[in-house]
């Protein structure tokens, strides 16, 4: 309001001014035109700041709200967690073994889905970098189709192109992209219906609604005959926190934006209240073929050997160690690149070289994986080396192979994912 005031006082004096002279209506006219400017400016700033102050506001509010729906997520996947190893607990001292198979079995699938929420709270975030590997969007398209419609009333019409291309993708990435917009239509129709997806390799050119170069692109529609989306939200369904559900944080297709944007791909909605929606996706395709399935002869990688585990936790240590050492390994920890790299050397003068190093990419106060791996890789060119991380937004987990490892291992994982990455680097 001082600002307003201000102008106001410029004004009075120049209309003054304008009085005390010949001509002055002219100049009045002139001053009272710089006036009505000057207040505009005036009223337009205030609207400026109380449009901020209420856009911060329903930001601060949105954000309560989105935080409280994880936290209510994650709070439900722990209960499932500390119940029922509590439990198996109990069942321990009884020695009642199928219980608690049954038991461990429910925690690995409450921390599984925990681990998923995870990611898509990182590929929300600044980070989820994906992990590009040349991937069939056929076989993701019917196996996540059938997962996510699997039991339910809704069912799915399938109309993929025979030849369809494939596409260098994040796989987790896309999968989670796919599902939550086939939830999103499978919710849009409570009382059952008909999911159509149909896939095709187009030849789009710059101009387009869609891309923006030219190119070969695999383009994707997902369609549902529900309700359809009002029109007063049709502008915001991409938004984050944005959900017209009773429960959910609204961050469904906000991920599912972000995934295709990353994937330096355009997705694209049509809807029409009462006759369904579709969904548009376009990604770049390739010609590269995808890669051969492990060789039989994988297995023979785990008959012994020296590992060298890097990680400053000490939980992630010891759970490292027993995956490791049921794979027939015999292994030796430490915290950080430099004792990493002072353990290689030992090792590898006793005659006995590790098979390979694992090391954590970052370790706070200390040489992480990204450094200590220029240095083993000087000394010891023949060093096959893993990077572990728990985030993805680090180029190097992204494109590890640049950075001079050669497999890569993101936490948490499974005791089937983690030999599998070492088969992988080992190669």
């Amino acid at each position: 309001m001082g600002l307003v005031y201000y102008d106001y006082l410029i004004v009075y004096k120049f209309i003054s001014k304008g009085f005390n002279h010949d001509g002055y209506l002219s100049n009045a006219i002139a001053g009272m035109t710089v006036f009505i400017s000057f207040s505009m400016a005036g009223v337009l700033r205030m609207f400026i700041d109380q449009t901020r102050n209420i856009e911060k506001a329903m930001k601060i509010e949105s954000l309560g709200v989105f935080a409280g729906g994880i936290a209510h997520d994650f709070n439900n996947l722990l209960t499932a967690i500390t119940g029922n190893l509590s439990i198996a607990q109990l069942y321990c001292k009884d020695n009642d073994q199928k219980e608690i198979m049954t038991l461990l079995a429910d925690i690995e699938k409450a921390a599984s889905r925990a681990r998923d929420l995870t990611l898509q709270l990182l590929t929300f975030s600044s980070g989820g970098a994906p992990l590009l590997n040349v991937a069939s969007i056929k076989d993701i398209l019917e196996d996540t189709a059938h997962f996510v419609l699997s039991g339910s009333p809704v069912r799915c019409e399938i109309s993929i192109a025979d030849n369809l291309k494939n596409a260098r993708v994040d796989k987790g990435q896309i999968s989670q992209m796919f599902h939550n917009i086939i939830l999103n239509g499978m919710q849009a129709m409570p009382d059952g219906g008909t999911i159509s997806i149909a896939a095709e390799n187009v030849r789009l050119k710059r101009g387009r609604p869609v891309p923006d170069r030219d190119g070969d692109w695999i383009r994707i529609s997902i369609a549902d005959r529900g309700e359809g989306i009002p029109r007063q939200h049709y502008e915001r369904i991409f938004d984050p926190y944005f959900t017209t559900k009773q429960s959910g944080s609204g961050l469904g297709l906000t991920i599912s934006y972000s995934i295709v944007k990353k994937h330096n791909g355009r997705i694209s909605v049509k809807s029409k209240q009462g006759e369904g929606t579709e969904f548009e996706i376009c990604l770049p395709s390739t010609e590269e073929p995808l890669r051969d399935a492990p060789v039989s002869s994988v297995p023979k990688l785990f008959h012994g050997g020296t590992v060298i585990l890097m990680d400053d936790e000490d939980i992630v240590l010891d759970t490292g160690r027993r995956m490791l050492e049921r794979m027939g390994f015999d292994v030796r920890t430490v915290k950080n690149g430099e004792e990493a790299i002072v353990r290689y050397r030992e090792l590898s003068e006793s005659d006995v070289p590790p098979v390979c190093v694992i090391m954590d990419l970052t370790i706070p106060g200390g040489m992480g994986g990204k450094e200590a791996v220029v240095e083993l890789k000087k000394c010891y060119p023949g060093c096959k080396a893993i990077v572990s991380s728990g985030y993805s937004t680090d180029p190097v987990v992204a494109r590890y192979r640049d950075y001079g490892f050669d497999g890569v291992i993101i936490k948490p994982y499974r005791f089937d994912e983690f030999k599998d990455a070492i088969a992988d680097g080992l190669k």
